[in-house]
């Protein structure tokens, strides 16, 4: 399956968290957008592991993905190495794309750093012919994402650029409300968590505020680049005008 974006993230709910609003964009855009989720988020302090594979598969229709899989590596144990990258390397070079979305490179939790460096290192691994692969027994060739960008996710970061997402954060603020188990519930009997307490969704529209109104728009999701991005005019930095 040849993907153009493919956002990689370590638990369920990350990708809609930071960038929900910016795949929901380009999918709507008719471009070809997967998920792939690296562990199940089974040492979440509330839900389950099979209960978030379906909140996440729940959200994935909401934002209109083509696809989204998940990885099965141990939440919390996996590990920046030969093995997880392997393992890695086989869906990048499966799906193909021409752009990942990343977890930042440094975070509040720890998982979320690992997880960001993981993802960029397979990137450049995926691209080097002398590293075999295989998926259902067949080799697979070679291949190397264009561009690596790195969500935000709790910590902020000057950003490298930051996405118009005005006409997609309601969207994204349903796939993050699918996750039903990890959210603020008044029912709910589990512990309250960093994330469960009640304003904290309110928070994300916030954050998005703040970003929007850096590049004169009303919501906006960040990026980091750890390489300098190119661009085919000055214009590309143009975005435009509201109506």
């Amino acid at each position: 399956m040849k993907l153009h974006l493919l956002a990689i993230a370590t638990h369920p709910d990350d990708i809609e968290l930071s960038c929900g609003g910016t795949i929901i964009k380009h999918a709507q855009a008719g471009q070809a957008v997967g998920i792939l989720d690296l562990t199940k988020g089974e040492l979440g302090t509330r839900g389950t592991a099979e209960l978030r594979l379906q909140e996440a598969q729940a959200a994935a229709k909401v934002m209109g993905v083509a696809v989204r899989e998940n990885a099965g590596m141990a939440d919390a144990f996996f590990r920046n190495d030969e093995e997880h990258q392997r393992k890695l390397i086989q869906y990048i070079r499966y799906f193909r794309p021409e752009i990942i979305i990343a977890n930042a490179i440094n975070d509040r939790h720890p998982d979320h750093g690992r997880g960001g460096r993981l993802i960029a290192d397979a990137c450049f691994y995926a691209g080097l012919a002398k590293i075999e692969t295989f998926r259902d027994g067949v080799a697979q060739a070679a291949w190397r994402p264009k561009r690596v960008y790195h969500m935000l996710q709790d910590r902020h970061y000057e950003p490298t650029f930051i996405v118009d997402i005005s006409d997609s954060l309601e969207k994204k603020m349903e796939a993050i409300r699918c996750y039903k188990s990890q959210f603020h519930d008044p029912a709910s009997a589990e512990p309250v968590t960093y994330i469960a307490t009640e304003g904290f969704l309110n928070t994300i529209k916030y954050r998005d505020a703040l970003l929007g109104k850096r590049i004169g728009r009303e919501y906006g999701e960040a990026f980091i680049s750890e390489n300098t991005p190119g661009v085919a005019s000055l214009d590309s930095f143009i975005l435009p005008e509201l109506p």
